[in-house]
């Protein structure tokens, strides 16, 4: 495994982090006890996951899983770089409360003990907030943070789907403020086939040294060789995978893609993900496997090499924005 420091931190992480996101909801326990394990074996030493996962009625479940795999012991969490959120309301669908979600200093304090009970640990690494809260200041956010950080609760503060400018007014009021040092990471929607974050989010996190967490880099599944698994007979794409490929010009470009893969030799989903780790300002990206050969083919990607005519033809079919104020001015 390779490592990096999350953004402008002294924090060293693998360059692949695992997503927990299926632990619970379509893996059960013990196999995703045999996930943690065997990525915590491989170096993968950077865990993500969030209050809300496990969904509906079991949200928090994800949670405790990763809690009882901690409780196994043998330097399991001293060894995991833990990340977790906090935003979404951990009531029951349709059994909302007021002050149960989003940033408000009630809802952060709240959840972050109630993270610590289910992941069965006294502190968290990075605590990441899941979305932008349009209803409190951040001067609230960053007392609130503050306070976290004092009582030895939270290490470091990121962010997911922010948008370049709140990254930055997040940033330049934590200045202001004195104390913490601002977000140290974001967490966004980054891949060969979304590749908006380029214009405003990652030059953002760059100028304010946040390390870049892509989420979702394989696209729903779109970019893991779709259309060779569907010829195969296995399982068929769903979610933003699907709508692409509903979509004649979208699936010439993927079938554009696998062909060009398929001529060098190289899996796409393991193209995909060591795309990204070419990329300025990715600390790396999530990776999350329902099963431990999904994880097995994740981890090949860390050491695959791109030659300039690949990545060349990956930016011939997928093309990016190119910087702003270009990219949406003329």
């Amino acid at each position: 495994m390779k490592y990096t420091q999350l953004g402008r931190t002294g924090l060293k992480v693998s360059r692949l982090v695992l997503g927990t996101m299926n632990f619970g909801p379509q893996t059960d326990e013990a196999d995703s006890h045999a996930i943690m394990d065997t990525a915590l074996a491989s170096g993968i030493n950077f865990f993500d996951t969030a209050n809300v996962y496990g969904w509906g009625a079991n949200k928090g479940r994800t949670e405790e899983i990763v809690g009882s795999w901690f409780a196994q012991g043998d330097g399991r969490r001293d060894r995991t770089v833990l990340a977790t959120k906090v935003y979404g309301n951990m009531a029951a669908d349709g059994d909302a409360w007021p002050n149960h979600d989003k940033l408000s200093a009630l809802n952060i304090r709240r959840a972050v003990d109630a993270s610590l009970k289910r992941l069965g640990t006294d502190y968290i690494d990075v605590y990441q907030f899941h979305h932008i809260d349009r209803s409190t200041p951040f001067e609230e956010i960053w007392q609130a943070i503050d306070v976290l950080i004092q009582q030895g609760k939270i290490l470091y503060v990121g962010s997911s789907n922010f948008p370049g400018y709140k990254i930055a007014q997040a940033n330049e009021i934590a200045a202001r403020r004195g104390g913490t040092i601002g977000l140290v990471s974001e967490q966004c929607l980054y891949n060969l086939a979304e590749r908006r974050a380029e214009m405003e989010v990652i030059p953002a996190a760059r100028e304010y040294g946040l390390g870049v967490i892509p989420w979702s880099p394989l696209h729903g599944g779109l970019l893991g060789g779709v259309l060779k698994k569907e010829v195969q007979g296995g399982r068929r794409a769903s979610g933003r995978a699907a709508d692409t490929l509903a979509d004649p010009a979208g699936r010439a470009r993927i079938q554009s893609y696998e062909d060009l893969l398929d001529k060098h030799g190289i899996e796409p989903g393991e193209a995909a993900l060591a795309w990204l780790l070419t990329r300025p300002g990715v600390t790396g990206p999530i990776v999350g496997p329902r099963t431990a050969e999904q994880l097995e083919s994740a981890l090949r990607a860390v050491d695959l090499e791109l030659s300039e005519e690949l990545l060349t033809g990956l930016d011939e079919i997928f093309p990016g924005p190119g910087p702003s104020p270009e990219a949406f001015a003329w």
